[in-house]
């Protein structure tokens, strides 16, 4: 008999399944005649089932959300895209997590049905309701006047007591594997409405749990207002001191003289890194400036880290990608070993230090900057994020708004971006990006407005953290309590 030649030494005969245990458990079939009838068993073997089912076996200290909040959700917006001159701006319904809210979009309100409903008032709890769904935040004044998408549910407390105390629930991590367990979907999970009605809310223990909970809520709005206004002011503030012409470009076409591409700098041959605004923008921030001096000559290190394997582990350190520095209070899901990441920091950052994202689309987050603060510390950053320490002759906050301001920063940055279908930013070429200097008097004040304004967004994410840990421990003291 003939033996086909193996390309790999025989493998040993296995006895047991080598992969995986199968999870599995047995329920009543009364479960299915109630509520939604689910016939997923995912949802059944959540731990978040587990946990809807023990409240809910409790005789009392708790009732349906319904009792307590009105939950809804816009009709499916079916808008006009119109430019931004003549159309209303709109965020989709993760756009509502970012820091700063730029929009992409802007409609036509006499073509949107519904319109009035699309706008949020400050305070009102939104909450995903596809995709990752059951992420709870509260409206602010950044998305003010600006239209929201239908895929975020609306829930409003019937009594303003509980608004805090229904907020911090829906945070807690304990309601968010609840919610999870309510999903539906095979590609795209999906809450509705109903959902949120039915879930079981926890009665807090007394009225000091509510005034606090209503107290430590409105300190995260009022911390992430007066950052967004500091931010403003700190933009502003650089923007005055340059002449106020307007800059005035041709985006019809250019030239460019062949000595300039070839034989200085990094000899970028794609026109996108020699557009005219770009230029035009140079010259009228060097014309205003004291000096003008790359990022390399100002004594900044600039570095990406090697690309480390993301190895999960359950006892490591939180990671967070590149999209979740601009987020408010993101959540990390995923902890990988450390041991894994070759970096002269091992992955880590220190606050004060820059982070910009090096790929995406120029429309995105291509280019952005966020500012490490202590809610960085002690967590590995994506080896896609550039690192950028200022040093000693720039002020965080200064560089900042120069890299980052939306008229006289971002255009520059983005001129930097190579690649057609995902773009990159090199750091080399970030390196040479020149800086205009101001008087010190003035770097420090833009700076210390710009660094406001972050350390008020992180004490945003911790007064939400607590309110979350409030939620946790009511929700503990009612499972262990004796009926």
């Amino acid at each position: 008999m003939v033996v086909r030649a193996r390309l790999t030494p025989p493998r040993e005969t296995r006895q047991e399944w080598p992969w995986h245990k199968v999870k599995s458990a047995s329920l009543h079939a009364s479960l299915l005649f109630s509520g939604g009838r689910r016939m997923e068993a995912d949802n059944f073997l959540a731990s978040g089932f587990g946990t809807r089912l023990a409240i809910e076996s409790k005789g009392a200290g708790w009732t349906r959300m319904i009792d307590v909040a009105r939950t809804w959700q816009p009709s499916r917006l079916k808008g006009i895209q119109v430019s931004p001159e003549f159309g209303t701006p709109f965020l989709a319904a993760t756009q509502v997590y970012d820091v700063r809210p730029v929009p992409r979009k802007w409609l036509s309100l006499n073509r949107t049905s519904d319109y009035v409903e699309r706008f949020v008032k400050e305070g009102t709890i939104l909450l995903t309701c596809s995709g990752s769904v059951g992420r709870a935040t509260l409206a602010h004044s950044t998305i003010d006047k600006i239209l929201v998408s239908h895929d975020l549910l609306r829930i409003e407390p019937y009594e303003q007591d509980w608004w805090g105390w229904v907020y911090a629930y829906l945070r807690a991590p304990t309601v968010r594997e609840m919610m999870k367990a309510a999903q539906y979907g095979h590609i795209i999970k999906h809450l509705e409405t109903h959902h949120i009605d039915e879930l079981p809310i926890v009665n807090p223990a007394d009225n000091d749990v509510l005034r606090l909970c209503n107290d430590i809520a409105q300190k995260v709005i009022t911390c992430r207002v007066h950052a967004a206004r500091k931010m403003t002011e700190a933009e502003a503030e650089f923007s005055a001191q340059f002449p106020t012409a307007e800059v005035s470009f041709d985006n019809a076409g250019f030239t460019n003289r062949a000595s300039d591409v070839l034989f200085r700098g990094r000899r970028r041959f794609d026109a996108w890194s020699h557009n005219p605004e770009k230029t035009a923008l140079e010259k009228y921030l060097k014309a205003g400036c004291r000096a003008w001096v790359t990022l390399r000559d100002a004594g900044c290190d600039v570095w990406l880290p090697n690309r480390f394997r993301r190895i999960p582990a359950e006892d490591g350190v939180d990671l967070i990608d590149s999209s979740q520095i601009f987020e408010l209070n993101p959540e990390y899901s995923r902890r990988i070993s450390a041991s894994g990441v070759s970096d002269k920091y091992n992955g880590f950052v220190q606050p004060g230090w820059l982070m910009m994202s090096r790929s995406g689309q120029v429309y995105g987050l291509l280019g952005s900057v966020a500012m490490a603060t202590k809610q960085h510390e002690e967590k590995i950053i994506s080896d896609d994020v550039i690192r950028i320490d200022p040093g000693s002759s720039l002020l965080s906050g200064y560089l900042y708004v120069v890299l980052n301001h939306a008229v006289l920063g971002r255009p520059r940055v983005k001129a930097l971006a190579y690649g057609s279908s995902i773009p990159h930013i090199e750091v080399e070429d970030l390196k040479e990006w020149l800086i205009p200097r101001l008087q010190p008097t003035a770097e420090k004040q833009i700076a210390e407005l710009a660094e406001r304004a972050f350390t008020l967004w992180s004490e945003a994410d911790e007064y939400e953290n607590r309110l979350a840990d409030i939620a946790e421990a009511e929700i503990e003291r009612l499972l262990h309590s004796k009926d």
